[in-house]
């Protein structure tokens, strides 16, 4: 099954997402294509929406592989048992931090357009995606957002590849995703219109469910 686009990608996720209407939950958008997909999720739960800016924190000689993750308010996420094989060093971790927390700020200014963040301590988190292909930013957002305080947190993606999914496990206490498949290719090979998402309309929906 394709999607005809991200909003109706929400709508599917939505429905499967319903029973979690009741615990008031927020919903957060990975940006940028996971704000449209989050936005109609958040409508049909009559949910808080808000943006989940983080960065991953790549090994300096490996990018791809995370060591951590940060995110906003001071939030860090270290993986020891990477840092430690690998033998990445402090001053590798120093550097990787102020390069990404310098995106960071710049990203979350740029989306919150000073609005404050919604605050997760005790509340039960949906992170939204428009797809998921690795992984590793949805992981670095699942452990920010139990960082920030989250009661729960769920991982809610249309479509993923089960490989990742396996991996994601470890890091969400439930995973919503009506299709999983090994053969996911590129996420915008299942929707109809996959148009990238500018930031200006991240900060559009935001702040019309503000």
């Amino acid at each position: 099954m394709t999607y005809t686009n991200r909003r109706q990608a929400g709508a599917v996720l939505a429905r499967e997402l319903g029973e979690l209407a009741e615990k008031s939950p927020v919903v957060l958008g990975l940006p940028r294509g996971g704000v449209p997909v989050a936005a109609a999720v958040a409508e049909e739960l009559h949910a808080d929406l808000d943006v989940i800016v983080v960065r991953k924190l790549g090994v300096p000689f490996h990018r791809e592989l995370a060591m951590g993750a940060v995110g906003e308010d001071g939030v860090e996420v270290l993986n020891d048992e990477v840092i430690s094989s690998l033998k990445v060093t402090s001053e590798d971790i120093a550097l990787t931090e102020q390069r990404e927390l310098q995106e960071l700020a710049r990203r979350s200014a740029r989306f919150r357009q000073g609005a404050a963040r919604i605050p997760l301590e005790g509340r039960d988190a949906i992170i939204v995606d428009d797809g998921i292909a690795t992984g590793a930013t949805a992981a670095a957002a699942c452990e920010v957002a139990r960082a920030h305080g989250a009661r729960k947190v769920v991982l809610a993606a249309p479509v993923a590849a089960s490989q990742a999914i396996r991996r994601l496990r470890d890091h969400a206490d439930s995973i919503v995703c009506p299709q999983i498949t090994p053969d996911l290719g590129a996420v915008g090979l299942w929707y109809e219109d996959f148009r990238q998402v500018q930031d200006s309309e991240v900060v559009e929906i935001l702040h019309a469910h503000r």
